[in-house]
């Protein structure tokens, strides 16, 4: 079987992606954000975009670079502070965007991958993200229809993979990672550390490498979205 292990990020992406294709993203924040991933992305030079994701980055960083070259036509997404360049590019007409909040952005994802392509929920009911949308009525209560998403290709971050592709995450980058990954019909995973196969408990798998086509070490440094430091004390 060929190796999933690929030589660095462009070569992880080499032939797969394409204009227009929808793309699912990881991350919380800055915390789990595939960095390495989304700049090989980038410099494949593909547009037209759909993303999934859970907020866009921030300015200069992640897919605001891709938001601000305007390569992704559409985001769908939970939070989206933080980002000038995201507010700009939406209040100019440039990017098209779809609120989906968080608890229901995770079931779509997680839906998609397990082969079901609608649910209803509660939430939203009422509000803007229920307009246009199918509704039913379960045990005397309104449900809103959402559809499941199945994504052309993920990208994720973990903390340490097997050759095989079986993927351990580090605390806050298991929100949205796992379902992200499970969305893809082509993941891709750029991971702190590549270890073979057996090293990792088959108990503390979050994602089996069967949802992962292509693995690389990330390149990208982890980085801090907040620094708060402690005042100096006064002598």
């Amino acid at each position: 079987m060929n190796s999933k292990i690929c030589s660095s990020p462009a070569a992880s992406l080499d032939g797969i992606c394409t204009d227009d294709m929808l793309v699912a993203c990881g991350g919380f924040g800055l915390c789990g954000m595939p960095e390495s991933l989304i700049d090989a992305l980038a410099a494949t030079g593909v547009s037209g975009l759909t993303v999934v994701s859970n907020n866009a980055g921030v300015d200069g960083i992640g897919l605001a670079k891709l938001i601000e070259d305007r390569r992704i036509a559409k985001m769908i997404s939970s939070y989206v502070g933080n980002n000038k360049t995201f507010e700009t590019a939406y209040l100019n007409g440039d990017i098209e965007l779809e609120f989906s909040p968080q608890g229901t952005m995770s079931e779509r994802l997680r839906a998609g991958g397990a082969g079901i392509p609608a649910f209803y929920t509660r939430t939203g009911v009422g509000t803007l993200i229920a307009e246009g949308k199918p509704h039913a009525d379960f045990d005397g209560e309104t449900y809103v229809q959402e559809r499941g998403i199945r994504a052309d290709l993920a990208l994720v971050r973990a903390e340490m993979a097997d050759e095989e592709g079986n993927l351990v995450y580090r605390k806050t980058a298991r929100n949205f990672n796992p379902m992200m990954a499970t969305s893809g019909r082509i993941t891709v995973a750029e991971v702190e550390t590549i270890v073979p196969v057996g090293t990792i408990d088959p108990d503390h798998v979050h994602t089996p490498g069967i949802f992962v086509q292509r693995i690389v070490r990330s390149i990208a440094p982890k980085r801090i979205e907040f620094v708060t430091n402690r005042p100096a004390e006064v002598a």
